[in-house]
């Protein structure tokens, strides 16, 4: 190319481009703007574009800031001045909105709180029997009551979080390993060692722990009037239902997951055989 030819290139002015709606001065004429550092025709948007685009972006927040996705440069946005009552309403919409969320927050555990209550008083008179139930919670110190009954609920959840079965098969595979009439021996097709045998756990399904802790005084009362009908008091018949209940449900869980992992070390692979 000739010199006076790249002068003559170089001379034209390159077409403003706007980077919203890519439209130039040919294909429509609208009012531009150069809100930041970004050089050549990238740095050219319609002022009318770039209204929009930033209430796309203040659509979820309207005080939040914003920058350029090129240079993020931030945009510097000047609004008019507001009255002394526009001022004070502003304010009090931010304020709102910032406390809405702790106020949330507390309408959600304050509920919580007092559905453990409820149960709780449910449980205590499901265990104790209605009569004594109502009369020791009408004798117990408030203070206690407002502890107390919501903290069964959280107890019973923890207490069914703690895995004891695992922890007795653990002890109980160790044990009868070293005992000098144990004469099972470990399979050619076993690949489970015994660190991985001790680890064998099921997983945790917190909407079963959170059913079977919850059923779990109303059980022992069933279990309870069912078994144990010699004994005169309500809380002597849940808890022996309830420790019944308990350690047969344990007894048959530690089985179960004997038996599983010695299917599991009992399986076969077969080999592939053409069908043809």
């Amino acid at each position: 190319m000739s010199e006076a030819a790249l002068d003559r290139q170089q001379s034209i002015p390159a077409l403003r481009t706007c980077w919203v709606c890519f439209g130039t001065d040919e294909d429509v004429q609208l009012d531009w703007l150069t809100p930041c550092k970004c050089k050549g025709t990238a740095k050219w948007v319609h002022i009318r574009c770039l209204q929009r685009w930033i209430d796309e972006k203040h659509k979820h927040n309207p005080a939040s800031e914003v920058h350029c996705p090129q240079c993020n440069h931030l945009y510097k946005i000047v609004y008019p001045r507001m009255g002394l009552g526009m001022t004070a309403l502003d304010l009090l919409e931010k304020y709102i909105h910032k406390l809405c969320p702790y106020v949330a927050a507390g309408i959600l555990m304050g509920s919580l709180y007092w559905t453990s209550v409820t149960y709780g008083a449910v449980t205590v008179m499901q265990v104790l029997g209605h009569k004594e139930g109502v009369g020791v919670m009408e004798q117990a110190d408030p203070i206690f009551l407002f502890i107390g009954l919501p903290a069964i609920p959280f107890g019973l959840i923890i207490g069914k979080l703690l895995r004891w079965e695992e922890a007795v098969l653990k002890v109980w595979r160790k044990v009868s390993s070293m005992l000098p009439f144990n004469s099972s021996k470990e399979s050619s097709t076993s690949w489970i060692t015994g660190n991985d045998a001790a680890e064998d756990r099921l997983p945790i399904s917190y909407t079963r722990v959170l059913v079977g802790a919850l059923v779990f005084p109303t059980i022992s009362t069933l279990t309870g009037k069912l078994c144990f009908r010699s004994f005169k008091s309500n809380f002597q018949r849940s808890l022996m239902g309830g420790i019944s209940y308990f350690l047969i449900k344990g007894i048959l869980r530690i089985y179960y997951l004997q038996m599983s992992l010695k299917r599991r070390t009992q399986r076969q692979i077969e080999n592939y055989e053409d069908e043809e």
